[in-house]
């Protein structure tokens, strides 16, 4: 299969890139030249933001085209234009967060929708990704158009870095806030298996929106700190806090404390508690969390130093602290 790739230089899009490769496609990756191309693909480079950027795209055929694009929607609209005629189908990455906020628990492709403009430039990222769904399915047609709605991506070249922040903040060691209860579910999806996934769609023929995330509970909070602790191989003591002593110590979900949210919260059960059935009956295979965590943590230690992708901002050290001191004095609640 002739495959295009719209970036594809990093994290999840790479990932695809690479399985294409793998499985012996021929693979074309269209980019900016800002990060190395894997190895054993053909390369196309333009600014799809510029003037004439896709100049690149203007000859050739493939079988279909991946496009991960996070910002406004034109350039996608622009793209699946310049493209419709020349590919056969389209696969476009979009995320979870164009549902209609909030996103109640069990919820599925059918749900209400954030607004969109397939024409609009960048706004909030909501209705970018809804506005670039609403462009594709109009230049490509309903079927052929595959759209992958992700949910928290992890694994190895993970660029928002919340995992890596997790493996950074266990390998220092001491006393860790962890954010409970342990048995918290949690819900991703690796981006190999996402790329996997993707790749069996389109030799399946498959159209239309899928929740593109692991089962609920595919591990929890407990498991995914047994796994960094594991694999840092740290002495690191995970101290578990309420979510009410967290609350308490004014620690914020998700921002502070990356991939955690209070179970039974709006934050929760958007993050974590979607409904994944049409994605598992497709076809997702979703790795263990200690695979995922432990190759994570060899990327990350393979690179140099100066080289290596920012953490997310996370707890500071002082606020740490005190949330743990606080707990250990009474102050808070502190059982998880």
């Amino acid at each position: 299969m002739k495959l295009l790739l719209l970036g594809g230089t990093d994290f999840g899009g790479r990932a695809v890139a690479e399985a294409a490769r793998d499985r012996g496609w021929e693979v074309t990756v269209f980019h900016r030249g800002e990060h190395p191309a894997p190895d054993g693909v053909r390369v196309l480079h333009g600014d799809r933001t510029a003037p004439d950027g896709l100049a690149a795209l203007a000859t050739g055929e493939w079988d279909a085209v991946v496009d991960t694009w996070s910002g406004g929607p034109a350039p996608v609209r622009d793209a699946a234009r310049l493209l419709a005629g020349r590919v056969g189908r389209c696969v476009f990455v979009s995320s979870r967060s164009v549902y209609a906020w909030p996103a109640p628990a069990d919820l599925d492709e059918d749900g209400p929708l954030a607004a969109g403009d397939p024409d609009a430039d960048a706004t909030e990222y909501p209705a970018d990704k809804r506005g670039a769904e609403l462009a594709v399915l109009r230049e490509f047609g309903e079927k052929r158009t595959l759209i992958a709605r992700a949910g928290l991506i992890l694994g190895p070249r993970e660029t928002p870095g919340r995992l890596t922040w997790w493996l950074e903040r266990v390998a220092r060691g001491g006393r860790v806030l962890a954010p409970g209860p342990r048995d918290t579910p949690l819900q991703y999806v690796d981006a190999r298996d996402l790329a996997a996934w993707v790749l069996d769609a389109l030799e399946a023929g498959l159209h239309g929106a899928y929740n593109m995330v692991g089962p609920q509970g595919h591990t929890t909070m407990g498991g995914l700190l047994d796994a960094c602790v594991h694999v840092t191989g740290s002495d690191a003591e995970l101290c578990w806090l309420s979510p009410e002593a967290v609350e308490a110590a004014g620690v914020e979900a998700w921002s502070e404390l990356p991939i955690w949210a209070p179970p039974g919260s709006e934050l929760h059960a958007a993050l974590h508690a979607g409904d994944v059935s049409r994605a598992l009956a497709s076809g997702l295979r979703c790795r263990p969390v200690l695979d995922t965590v432990r190759d994570t943590w060899a990327w990350r230690q393979s690179l140099p130093a100066d080289s290596q992708p920012p953490l997310a901002d996370g707890i500071s050290a002082e606020k740490e602290a005190r949330a743990l001191a606080d707990a250990t004095t009474g102050s808070g609640p502190a059982g998880a």
